[in-house]
């Protein structure tokens, strides 16, 4: 009997993901799969629900909401600040990404996404907060994790280096 996917498996998965539109906005090939520790929070939590209880060689469709994605957009993360805030950046383009502090102390991501004059707008919701994300996936493999990789929160060897 194979496994199922369950808490503290490490998977490996080939996979696309699609927006509404259908555009392609990130894939994993069967050469190199993407490997997560199920249960870890390594991925959205609405694609994580929907791939437990599957085994090696099966293929699921998902479409997954932004509440089970990546959240609504949050307007008070669009913000405008003046050109000056960058002095260490020599030039400045649309789409650029940069990390700043929350006024928590959580580091950020923000996208640069106007630019006009001596105004900058950016954004740190994530590129994907407010879209249904649609993955077409595909388990590929799956072993327990390594106490080592439990502990860590991440996959350890092959392909299991974020890049």
């Amino acid at each position: 009997m194979s496994e199922a996917i369950g808490s503290g498996k490490v998977v490996g998965m080939a996979y696309s993901l699609k927006n509404d539109a259908g555009e392609i906005l990130d894939q994993a090939s069967h050469a190199e799969p993407f490997l997560y520790i199920h249960g870890a929070s390594q991925i959205v939590p609405g694609l994580e629900e929907a791939l437990e209880g599957l085994k090696i060689g099966e293929k699921k469709n998902v479409s997954v909401d932004p509440d089970a994605g990546y959240g609504p957009v949050i307007p008070g993360l669009q913000m405008t600040v003046k050109k000056s805030q960058f002095p260490d950046v020599s030039e400045i383009s649309v789409g650029m990404q940069f990390q700043a502090q929350s006024p928590e102390g959580h580091g950020m991501v923000f996208t640069i996404v106007e630019l006009k004059d001596d105004d900058v707008t950016i954004d740190g919701n994530h590129p994907l907060a407010g879209q249904t994300l649609h993955f077409a996936v595909e388990i590929l493999s799956m072993r327990k994790a390594t106490d080592e990789e439990m502990s860590h929160g991440h996959v350890h060897g092959e392909g299991g280096h974020h890049h």
